[in-house]
């Protein structure tokens, strides 16, 4: 485990894969830098990049200076890519890459290029409505100290499949996802409002916007809304996959689009 400190003093703990181009990855929710799939997307990224694979602000073995705001999560960002180096590619999943696209727009040249797959924000009134109903039961849950039932309640809201919540009990880093289950209302924060549209066409690096084939509707409209805003995005559907998207399958896109 390697560390550095954010600009407010906060601790984030890294590790780093591969060789190549420095690749900021930033994950979503419920996600941590030794989570199994994380560090399966980590090791297949490294083939082809030096991975960055950190834990946000409030997981695994990061600090968390309170109070939170999205401005503080940047400052991460920055932090992690002045220990690459001081330029680095960025690529955010699900609410990650509504990081990813923040930096885009605030870190000026440190940011090369940007990837964004599956960006979550909600889609249209009606998502942001139930989204916001979600959020309250979600809060209510934490502040009773039931995580295990918040991080479920969450999962299931959001639409990941039943058996794959009701299984997440066995799974190695379950322990974690129960302790880092505040932090779903930092998620709650970045993705509970429309994509920003009107300010994602400021974006002048070059931006990837992926979305999976079997994806909820709401993250196409989402990806497409992004896609046009955004001066010269490309777009790219990846072919039956969905949220959980496979490394194997995106590597070869986010080789493609970097390299």
């Amino acid at each position: 485990m390697k560390s550095t400190q954010s600009k407010d003093g906060t601790t984030l703990a890294y590790d780093v894969y591969g060789s190549g181009p420095a690749l900021i990855y930033v994950t979503g929710a419920s996600c941590f830098r030794s989570f199994k799939p994380v560090v399966d997307d980590a090791k297949v990224f490294a083939t082809s990049f030096t991975v960055y694979n950190y834990d946000r602000r409030g997981r695994g073995d990061s600090g968390n200076m309170l109070p939170y705001s999205l401005e503080r999560e940047i400052e991460d960002i920055e932090a992690m890519i002045d220990a690459a180096g001081g330029t680095a590619y960025v690529y955010g999943h699900s609410s990650g890459a509504v990081l990813a696209l923040e930096a885009a727009l605030r870190l000026g040249g440190k940011v090369r290029k940007v990837a964004m797959y599956d960006a979550s924000y909600v889609h249209d009134e009606k998502e942001k409505v139930e989204y916001h109903q979600l959020s309250q039961t979600v809060q209510e849950l934490l502040d009773d100290g039931n995580n295990a039932e918040a991080m479920r309640t969450f999962l299931k809201g959001i639409g990941m499949p039943r058996v794959f919540v009701w299984l997440l009990p066995l799974f190695p880093g379950w322990q974690k996802m129960k302790a880092l289950a505040p932090t779903l209302a930092y998620d709650i924060a970045l993705t509970q409002d429309l994509a920003p549209v009107e300010r994602a066409a400021e974006v002048i690096v070059p931006a990837l916007i992926g979305v999976g084939e079997r994806s909820p509707t709401g993250l196409h409209d989402v990806a497409r809304q992004l896609a046009e805003a955004i001066p010269n995005a490309k777009y790219s559907q990846l072919t039956g996959q969905n949220h959980m998207v496979n490394a194997k399958k995106l590597l070869p896109l986010l080789s493609d689009f970097f390299r």
